[in-house]
């Protein structure tokens, strides 16, 4: 099995990789976020995970070890196969996934395309107590009002026209930039401004 691969980055798809190392070329599927962080370099340092089946051999490839241990506690789940996996992945960032699950907040999972209301529901249920990254003593939670003025902020978006996972995405941007517990007004005006750069 191989857990571990270093070499030259032979081609770089948003999914994909070709990894030089030893004269070999490894086709390695990758999250996005994994991507984002070897978009421009030349050499790559790969976290894998080797899945096995009658009929094939695929890699699949992480920048960090935490997007390797959600990525191999979610494929630990009935019903959620390594493509699926990775698309999750690709979908929402390793913390805000624990954050997400540690809430219950399945409806934010189900936003991600190929995440059904029952697939999100089953994940919130099956990790809630399972899910700590590596390193991480405990899964930082936002505060107690966050949350539903986040979700107020994405409807309001979702009701402009804009898709549920690009809303989400701009609010967690909009969260990142402001400061304390901003307001439903602060936090629209930062999102709004993502998605129109």
């Amino acid at each position: 099995m191989i857990g571990y691969l270093e070499g030259t980055i032979h081609t770089l798809e948003t999914d994909r990789a070709v990894i030089l190392a030893g004269g070999v070329g490894y086709l390695v599927h990758i999250p996005l976020s994994t991507y984002y962080r070897l978009e421009g370099a030349s050499r790559a340092e790969l976290r894998i995970y080797t899945h096995v089946r009658e009929d094939m051999l695929a890699l699949y490839g992480f920048a960090t070890l935490e997007e390797r241990a959600i990525f191999e506690k979610l494929i630990s789940i009935s019903g959620i196969g390594p493509r699926l996996a990775q698309v999750i992945l690709s979908g929402i960032a390793p913390e805000d996934l624990a954050e997400a699950i540690l809430r219950g907040d399945s409806r934010r999972l189900s936003s991600i395309p190929g995440v059904g209301k029952k697939t999100s529901e089953r994940i919130c249920l099956e990790l809630h107590d399972k899910l700590l990254l590596p390193g991480k003593d405990e899964v930082k939670t936002t505060p107690a009002r966050t949350p539903s003025i986040d979700d107020d902020v994405v409807s309001a978006l979702t009701n402009l026209g804009y898709r549920p996972a690009a809303a989400q995405g701009a609010v967690d941007k909009a969260r990142q930039e402001l400061t304390g517990e901003a307001e439903f007004s602060e936090v629209l005006k930062s999102a709004l401004r993502h998605l129109t750069r």
